[in-house]
């Protein structure tokens, strides 16, 4: 802790203007909405903010952890003892370029919420991004894992990812750089913070976008739980075969600890029916993979990350 209060007075210090929290409830930062407080966030609003905020951390050996819209994320209950940096201020700005020969670029800060950014593409006519409408993640988190859904995935159409390593030093990627593969990226290990990404996408009607967003949103509603919050799909899909089917094959939809819940909707989603805490959610994956294991010989692994 006397490091967290060194590194709280020397940003103090050095960047007056940058937003900072103690004993900040992660519950409010997370779509399973659970989670115990964080001892010291950041918010950097610029560039220099979050230069700061990172080679001031290095220096004190303190590794931060990259918070976005908590989506794919569960917070244990005790919360989370060191630091963690989330952007906002010109990092939920998005902007497009004029349209030549049929295509433009849309360039996204890392905190927009990728349903923001499918809604300015389908506004200014591009397609390419409609499978992002539903995706409750940030762009920074999305980068991050390679997100997806419906056949689309951001490696499909990122063509620059701009990030700041860890001592704070400014980085530029190009798409083939960043090593996507099924949600991966080079920057999975937590080494990078993505300050936002440039898509290269297509002119077409927007109509026609409009009608392809409707539809997979459709989809969404009637397959997945969206009445309660959860963070999105519990668990990777296992080679040769679909989390969901084999747990709804294992006659596990409804299964209940506290109150977590295993979708009985979806049965890749686990659920928040009200107060549940990490400790219910960890304990209902355990029996989850158990289960599963004993059954049909899978092993289920968390796409969910644990923090704390």
């Amino acid at each position: 802790m006397e490091q967290l209060e060194e590194l709280k007075r020397l940003l103090t210090e050095r960047s007056p203007d940058l937003v900072l929290q103690t004993n900040e409830p992660m519950a409010g930062h997370t779509t399973f909405r659970i989670g115990g407080p964080v001892a010291l966030m950041a918010l950097p609003k610029t560039v220099q903010e979050a230069k700061t905020a990172l080679k001031t951390a290095q220096e004190l050996d303190i590794k931060p952890f990259f918070l976005g819209n908590g989506s794919n994320l569960l917070v244990a209950d005790s919360g989370y003892p060191s630091f963690i940096v989330k952007l906002a201020g010109e990092f939920e700005e998005i902007h497009t370029s004029a349209v030549r020969e049929g295509k433009a670029t849309l360039e996204a800060g890392g905190a927009v919420l990728l349903s923001r950014i499918a809604g300015r593409a389908l506004e200014a006519g591009l397609a390419g991004l409609e499978f992002a409408g539903g995706i409750p993640g940030s762009l920074g988190g999305a980068v991050t894992m390679n997100a997806g859904a419906y056949g689309g995935e951001i490696a499909q159409k990122a063509s620059l990812v701009r990030a700041l390593d860890r001592s704070g030093g400014e980085r530029f990627f190009e798409a083939e750089e960043c090593d996507f593969g099924y949600r991966k990226s080079i920057f999975s290990g937590g080494d990078y913070l993505i300050l936002g990404a440039s898509f290269e996408l297509d002119q077409d009607d927007p109509a026609a976008i409009r009608a392809r967003m409707e539809g997979l949103s459709a989809r969404r509603r009637e397959k997945q739980p969206l009445e309660y919050p959860s963070a999105g799909s519990m668990f990777k899909r296992p080679p040769g075969h679909f989390a969901a089917a084999l747990i709804d094959q294992c006659g596990l939809k409804g299964l209940t600890v506290g109150g977590a819940q295993v979708s009985e909707k979806h049965a890749g989603f686990v659920v928040n029916r009200g107060g549940a805490t990490c400790g219910d959610v960890l304990a209902l994956v355990e029996q989850v993979k158990e289960r599963v294991l004993a059954q049909t010989g899978v092993e289920l692994e968390m796409e969910v990350k644990l923090l704390g």
